[in-house]
């Protein structure tokens, strides 16, 4: 990230004047630190400048289409990519001719992408309050999955109420397992949880009050 210092009389002149020598005219694009206030003196005399230290945010979505356009040209894949920088998470959507490439078995391939992009995205950022969540979709993939995981729960938990027999499900992230826990956390008859390690830990359905853990 670009970091400059600038003085001025003031303080705002200080940070004008930086600004435009980082050739930003929004201050919400750079981070201010105050040095020192300034001072005016004594009748003109011994007078001290303000000076600040500007530092450049990072420009989330040039990141994003500067790292996954060049995966895509790798792959001589035509895409438009999407981005919009919603406060603590940066929402990208990908559109084309071709996107179950992208998508993968289960959402797999989509899912490894989105996971590489916010490494690259957060890879400057060093406070826990500086992290970008990142969501990359395509083709509505994100919704879609979920309605069908949200069914798919309620159908096996009236499995498992009918038959009174825990049901395991096939190894899922934690994104998609934590769909299936929130699907049936007010569910009357039966619990959740998860066993295993990753990247094959997987939900338990079983009736509430059957586990000891």
């Amino acid at each position: 990230m670009k970091t400059l210092e600038s003085v001025g009389k003031t303080v705002d002149d200080a940070i004008s004047n930086g600004l435009k020598e980082l050739n930003v005219e929004d201050i919400d694009k750079v981070n201010v630190e105050v040095i020192t206030q300034g001072s005016k003196g004594i009748f003109g005399l011994g007078s001290k400048p303000a000076k600040v230290k500007l530092t450049l945010k990072n420009n989330y979505e040039t990141i994003a289409k500067a790292f996954l356009g060049d995966i895509f040209d790798s792959m001589n894949l035509k895409c438009e990519i999407q981005v919009k920088d919603e406060g603590n998470c940066l929402k990208v959507n990908l559109v084309g001719s071709n996107m179950g490439i992208i998508i993968g078995y289960r959402g797999e391939t989509l899912d490894a992408l989105q996971y590489l992009l916010s490494l690259v995205i957060n890879k400057n950022n060093r406070e826990d309050d500086e992290f970008k969540k990142v969501i990359l979709d395509t083709e509505n993939y994100r919704s879609k999955r979920e309605e069908t995981l949200i069914k798919l729960a309620n159908k096996l938990a009236s499995k498992v109420k009918r038959y009174n027999k825990s049901i395991t499900l096939e190894p899922m992230n934690p994104y998609e397992r934590r769909i299936i826990h929130t699907a049936l956390q007010d569910n009357p008859y039966v619990e959740t949880h998860s066993e295993g390690e990753e990247p094959y830990r997987k939900v338990v359905i079983e009736l509430k009050g059957s586990s000891n853990s």
